[in-house]
């Protein structure tokens, strides 16, 4: 789910607004999601990728599934909480250890999965390429940068400029200028602070768009959309797992995909936003 399209409703750290979290505060121990809108096969592709997470020897926590049909898909019930700073880091050597558990190449779906999948709002998610491809830059060039620019010219949010600039980007990252030579990591694919649910217990994965991929890529995707003692999560997940050489310059590399299907899906201060971020790295 996007922080676009989810309403705040409870403050956390320091005056941050969290959204309303649809596991809180009903009676019953599952959660049925559920939506006219979503397309054919959504609910199997989640819980496929939930599965997959779950499956990471001691990764981080995921909402259990309980079943799934072709129009619903049931998960246990949660019930949220404040996170404390040792949440937040245990949260972060787990999450270092669900990427250690891979996946065959950049852009692989999870198991028992096959074709494309979505990211995006439930009402009207977008397709997410998911082909398996040797080199990350290569991925993120084609798989996903790519069909933002193509969405977003037939929503005429990019002109001829917009094209060239994001063009410039691609062919530099499929001559691998920006690759770090690390294996596919298994990744959330979704993971802003919104798909983390905070329990007694740990910090909760729901809603991903699971794939292999860079695991920077989640750790940045976090950095946009920020939870609580960030900095922990990032400090335990580097000491479980360290980052490659110059992780901190290529955030916001790794943020253009989500800034560009923002913009695609949303407008506003997201197409100004991806145009900048695209400028610095052409």
């Amino acid at each position: 789910m996007s922080p676009s399209e989810q309403p705040a409703s409870r403050t956390f750290d320091g005056g941050r607004e969290d959204p309303e979290l649809p596991f809180a505060g009903m009676p019953g121990r599952t959660f049925r999601k559920a939506g006219d809108n979503a397309p054919f096969g959504y609910f199997a592709w989640e819980a496929a990728g939930l599965r997959w997470l779950a499956a990471a020897p001691s990764g981080a926590a995921v909402v259990p599934v309980l079943e799934v049909g072709e129009d619903f898909l049931d998960l246990e019930r949660l019930v949220p909480r404040n996170p404390t700073r040792a949440q937040c880091e245990a949260f972060g050597a787990t999450l270092a250890r669900t990427h250690a558990a891979g996946a065959p190449a950049y852009g692989s779906p999870p198991d028992d999965w096959r074709g494309d999948g979505w990211l995006g709002p439930l009402s009207d998610p977008l397709p997410l390429p998911l082909h398996p491809v040797a080199s990350w830059g290569e991925f993120l060039a084609r798989e996903r940068l790519a069909p933002m620019v193509a969405a977003g010219l037939r929503n005429g949010i990019w002109d001829e400029r917009d094209v060239a600039t994001f063009g410039r980007v691609m062919a530099r990252l499929e001559r691998g200028e920006q690759d770090t030579a690390e294996p596919a990591a298994r990744l959330h694919g979704d993971l802003w602070a919104g798909n983390i649910v905070w329990t007694e217990q740990a910090g909760v994965l729901i809603d991903p768009a699971a794939h292999g991929g860079h695991r920077e890529a989640d750790l940045a995707f976090l950095a946009l959309f920020p939870p609580p003692h960030l900095d922990a999560i990032l400090g335990a997940y580097h000491d479980e797992r360290p980052l490659a050489d110059g992780w901190r310059d290529r955030v916001s590399l790794h943020q253009l995909h989500p800034l560009m299907l923002h913009a695609v899906l949303y407008g506003g201060r997201y197409v100004e936003h991806s145009r900048a971020v695209a400028r610095r790295w052409a």
